[in-house]
């Protein structure tokens, strides 16, 4: 971070989206931010003003999140990732959700809370379409654990896993009697994952490109 940004973060807490570095060795190596664990009962979400996080709603029906969920910070899903996925997809009308890039860290141990960041690497990726948003997915697994940091690409995970997953944000938002609006076009594996992440980078600047300038104004 700038001197500034440093010198905010011994009195202040960081905004966990643009206060948050998201690693020098990005993208192979990225923090991540997360908001939900598998034992949570409800969505929470970064309120994008304040970066508290907030209860989005309760979980009404048996969707569990099978893995840590959050974000990557200093990222965006803007035009790049939108054309990038609309070459993928041979269509024409995906557009970014404006959002930071969505994130799932697999570990074997089990972590009690959100809020916290950790060190993750991603290995894969889901391309999923949230109506006409590009919405994806990393799946990445957290930096030194025992079991999951032996893997380097979501190819080499149990089908089960990558199921898991899938089916998970395939029927969260879902509701009895109302048709699903999101589909996963496509699984992908690190060398895309990392584009995706380059991609968010690179929208996070284009979007917020005078927000450095903005802090060190006199």
């Amino acid at each position: 971070m700038d001197p500034i940004g440093k010198l905010m973060g011994l009195r202040y807490k960081s905004h966990p989206w643009h206060g948050i570095n998201i690693g020098d060795n990005a993208p192979e190596s990225v923090m991540a931010f997360i908001e939900m664990v598998p034992t949570d009962t409800v969505k929470y979400e970064v309120d994008k003003e304040s970066g508290y996080l907030r209860i989005d709603r309760p979980q009404k029906y048996s969707n569990v999140v099978p893995t840590l969920y959050g974000f990557i910070p200093q990222t965006y899903c803007g035009k790049g990732v939108a054309k990038f996925a609309n070459k993928k997809t041979n269509r024409k009308d995906i557009v970014g959700d404006k959002d930071p890039l969505d994130i799932c860290v697999l570990t074997e141990k089990e972590i009690v809370h959100g809020d916290i960041i950790v060190q993750s690497k991603p290995i894969g990726g889901f391309r999923m379409i949230d109506g006409n948003e590009a919405d994806d997915k990393i799946i990445a697994v957290l930096e030194g654990d025992a079991l999951f940091d032996t893997y380097n690409d979501v190819s080499e995970l149990p089908q089960l896993i990558v199921d898991r997953l899938k089916h998970y944000f395939l029927t969260y938002k879902d509701l009895p009697g109302n048709p699903s609006n999101v589909e996963i076009s496509h699984t992908y594996g690190r060398e895309e994952a990392l584009k995706v992440v380059e991609l968010s980078i690179e929208d996070y600047k284009k979007k917020l490109a005078n927000l450095g300038s903005l802090l060190q104004e006199d």
